[in-house]
């Protein structure tokens, strides 16, 4: 007979006959290709997306100066290599520009733009975006019902504020409230418009503008009018405002924006939070392959080995290996195609939900849109051809020993397990085990995301590890507990020790799955569990202010933190500042930039407000030009008091610094921090919005704040204006809440880590699931022959529980002893603490556990106990 005819008849038999055996497999073929499917969509789509374009909308060019900053660096084997970061501070362009882009032919306007918080206090604090009228024809945004402001005291609002002509509204830029006419009502939402002077001065920053916009005449195709503007803009030689300090690497020329890039000019928040969803889609999506192809693999192998014998007879009556692999393959793919489409198919509204929880959680800023064209569905079929390609590689590995064995011996290498395995098993095993060893030994000598990366690497490779060892461990397992089974267990302890001892293959495939998920879970769970509590510890520890001050949108005027200060009774103030820093250097011999959250803060009132814990150096000496470093991030960049680091700042520009102190709560205040007066200058206005207070001994707290709160109503209220006593969007409290810095790319971070844990969690709870059941359909025959023999209905059962505790208590060990080394690791480098986990989620991990390795071992023997 021919092979492929053969094949086929081997293959529709085989499926028809084990057709329950198979079951165990399609479930979980469906939930790899659900995942693979919903990661890979969702990638897609933040990659292929873009900034939303609403402002601009009407504008057929933009220009604006090019918001990212650039490290070029050469790599260890030659050639170089850019790492580029968008940064979210803005960067002007010269006014002048505005003048020369009205002079280019083709051009019939050139608006410009800038923006800035408005707060309504009639309305409880509600923030708005202010700018110039002028600046609506640019969405546009039509008048609805009035006029246009004509003078510096009206304006026109957006619809939906309940606001119309003639009202009196009170608004708070530049710190100060003011009273304006309303005297039209436009389209748009929360934005409220001057007249362009007025919006200029209220800019805080007249010599530049945020962005201009550009109509074109009619006729002129957007393609020309751009490539007429970037020739004016090279030949006037045009740089944008931080030009002279960016770092050598940067674009400073202003950029040319049409199209759906026009929204890169305006939703400046989109880009770091695309690429920081992106690195981190792309890790776990990696790392959801991995485990697909561990479970997947230990299900079809388990499958073929209850099958071992019929292949084997195959083998012995001459079926050729090609023959017994053509079929194994055949049936493994009539029996993947379908879950496999099935699982794609159901991806598409996973993905949907997964972008809907990004953009909720505030991963997703709301001006970025994920872009999901048709034709990216169709990378549904590549993921669902990965699934159906792992289930038949495993299937060609797992018949391959019956295949290569001579006919006459085939019965007999299958008639029981080895008892010695491949020593080459085991020394990949070890191998992988000191691999991942050595990569948690290399996150101590880390800090940040380095040491993320390496604890995670770290507990993968282990996990690998331990499921190349697999029956080792089992055998291990089993050994440990055939003692206590034997004396302590009866009758069923010693049938279950037996079993374990003779089955260790079919033991250690139901303790791997077991190992994969806790030790996963506890990885992803722990790690971020311990810098929260050690972050929130330290922010804790540092906080030694009375009262705070906290506004909303513009922030306070600088007056009211005279007045503040003046007060009997306060010690010291301290108006802090929240921004963000880039720090270029190499990984692997490649560049990166990290982003990074800074403090700015008034280095005289430091100790007595908020305490970073002085490690070396000298807070006094916190000023311009010089910076406090963590300890840490000190140590793995060879830092010490005296010496210089060079830092980008968020609106592009680069300055050597020089360490004037190392601290050590750097999980809550941060790896730099700056004096107030140096981050200020690096932002495009700088408010104090979040004010600390400390007061002097002995001082009344409640009668200081009556004080400060009059102080505060005073300084709001505006010159020659009569204080109310109250001000919306300003909170004075005492017991201040402490002060921590959370990473732009957090939030993404821990929804990304949760969607991870219960869907890998709930995946490999399937697999514990389907792997016990398959081991348990292919024991039937056995648990019979022992009821033939005389063993009761409770022993077998007695020895089933005893097997079931002995899966879920090795899994859970060994899954505890491989996530304990990379964590451990971890929270030695990043917080020097021991690793935490909240209890209630390490009971629930136990009892998942148990309850599955329960179920998987007793229900498919209900039948042989009856």
């Amino acid at each position: 007979m021919r092979a492929a005819p053969a094949a086929a008849l081997l293959a529709a038999r085989a499926r028809g006959t084990h057709r329950k055996a198979w079951s165990a497999v399609v479930v979980a073929l469906a939930l790899v290709s659900l995942l693979l499917g919903a990661f890979a969509l969702t990638i897609g789509a933040t990659a292929l997306g873009h900034a939303r374009v609403e402002r601009y909308a009407a504008a057929d060019a933009v220009v604006a100066a090019d918001q990212a900053t650039r490290y070029r660096a050469k790599l260890w084997g030659g050639g170089s290599e850019t790492a580029e970061v968008a940064l979210t501070e803005r960067i002007g362009v010269p006014w002048h520009t505005v003048g020369l882009l009205r002079k280019v032919d083709g051009v019939r306007a050139a608006v410009p733009d800038s923006t800035f918080p408005v707060t309504v206090e009639s309305t409880g604090g509600l923030v708005l975006q202010g700018g110039a009228w002028e600046a609506a024809l640019l969405a546009p945004y039509a008048l609805r019902t009035g006029r246009a402001p004509g003078a510096a005291g009206e304006v026109v609002v957006s619809a939906g504020h309940g606001a119309s002509p003639g009202d009196r509204v009170r608004l708070r830029t530049g710190g100060a409230a003011r009273t304006f006419t309303v005297v039209g009502v436009a389209d748009g939402r929360d934005a409220v418009h001057f007249t362009a002077g007025e919006a200029r001065r209220l800019a805080g920053h007249p010599g530049t503008v945020d962005a201009i916009g550009l109509l074109a005449e009619p006729g002129v195709e957007t393609a020309e009018l751009r490539a007429r503007v970037r020739t004016a803009l090279d030949r006037a030689g045009v740089q944008d405002a931080r030009a002279e300090a960016r770092a050598a690497d940067d674009v400073t020329a202003p950029q040319v924006y049409t199209g759906d890039d026009r929204g890169v000019a305006e939703q400046l928040a989109a880009a770091p939070a695309r690429s920081a969803l992106l690195a981190m889609g792309g890790a776990v999506a990696g790392t959801v392959l991995l485990i697909a192809v561990l479970v997947i693999a230990s299900l079809v192998a388990q499958a073929l080995r209850q099958r071992a014998g019929e292949l084997a007879l195959l083998r012995a009556v001459g079926a050729a290996p090609r023959q017994l692999r053509a079929a194994v393959g055949r049936e493994v793919l009539r029996v993947s195609v379908g879950p496999a489409l099935l699982g794609a198919v159901a991806s598409v509204p996973a993905c949907f939900g997964l972008l809907g929880l990004l953009r909720s959680g505030g991963a997703l800023p709301s001006g970025f849109e994920p872009a999901t064209p048709a034709w990216l569905f169709a990378g549904l079929l590549v993921t669902a051809g990965l699934t159906v390609c792992i289930a038949r590689l495993t299937a060609f590995l797992g018949c391959e020993p019956i295949a290569r064995a001579r006919p006459a011996a085939a019965l007999g290498a299958t008639a029981a397990e080895p008892v010695k395995e491949r020593p080459a098993r085991r020394i990949t095993g070890l191998v992988l085990l000191a691999l991942g060893i050595s990569a948690a030994g290399t996150a101590t000598l880390q800090s940040g995301a380095v040491a993320a990366a390496s604890a995670s690497a770290a507990a993968l490779t282990m996990v690998v590890g331990c499921a190349v060892l697999g029956p080792w461990i089992a055998r291990g397992a089993s050994r440990v507990a055939a003692g206590p089974l034997r004396r302590f267990g009866g009758p069923a302890g010693r049938l279950a020790a037996a079993e374990s001892a003779t089955g260790a293959r079919r033991l250690g495939a139901a303790i791997t799955p077991v190992v994969l998920v806790t030790a996963f879970v506890l990885v992803q769970l722990a790690a971020g569990a311990t810098l929260s509590r050690a972050g929130d510890e330290q922010a804790a520890a540092a906080m030694r202010a009375d009262l705070s001050v906290t506004a909303t949108g513009d922030g306070l005027p600088p007056g009211a933190l005279d007045g503040l200060r003046d007060a009997p009774g306060v010690a010291a103030v301290n108006d802090v500042l929240r921004g963000t820093v880039v720090l270029a250097g190499r990984e692997a011999g490649s560049p990166v930039l990290e982003r990074l959250p800074v403090l700015g803060v008034t280095p005289d009132d430091l100790p007595r407000t908020l305490d970073p814990e002085l490690v070396e150096g000298s807070f006094a000496d916190l000023g311009p030009g010089t910076v406090s470093v963590g300890r840490d991030r000190a140590r793995s960049m060879d830092l010490r008091p005296g010496d210089r680091v060079r830092l980008r700042f968020d609106d592009g520009a680069e300055r050597s610094l020089r360490v004037a102190a190392v601290h050590e709560r750097s999980l809550a205040l941060g790896e730099f921090l700056l004096s107030r007066a140096e981050l200020a200058a690096h932002l495009t206005v700088p408010r104090s919005t979040e004010v600390l207070i400390a007061a002097t001994a002995g001082t009344d707290p409640a009668a200081l704040r009556a004080r400060l709160g009059e102080r505060l109503a005073t300084a709001l209220a505006g010159p020659g204006a009569q204080a109310t006593g109250s001000s919306a969007g300003v909170t004075l409290r005492r017991n201040p809440a402490p002060v921590r810095l959370v990473a732009e790319e957090q939030r993404a971070g821990e929804i990304l880590a949760g969607v991870a844990v219960v869907s890998i969690g709930a995946f490999t709870v399937v697999a514990v699931l389907s792997t016990l059941t398959l081991i348990g359909v292919g024991r039937r025959p056995a648990l019979r022959l022992l009821r033939l023999v005389g063993a009761g209905r409770s022993q077998l059962r007695g020895m089933l529980y005893a097997e079931a505790a002995l899966v879920a208590v090795s899994g859970l060990v060994v899954g505890a002893g491989v996530a304990a080394i990379p964590l451990a690791a971890f929270s030695f480098a990043t917080a020097r603490t021991t690793p935490y986990l909240p209890p209630l989620q390490g009971l629930l991990i136990v009892a998942v556990v148990a309850v599955t390795a329960a179920a998987g071992t007793l229900l498919p023997a209900r039948k042989a106990l009856r």
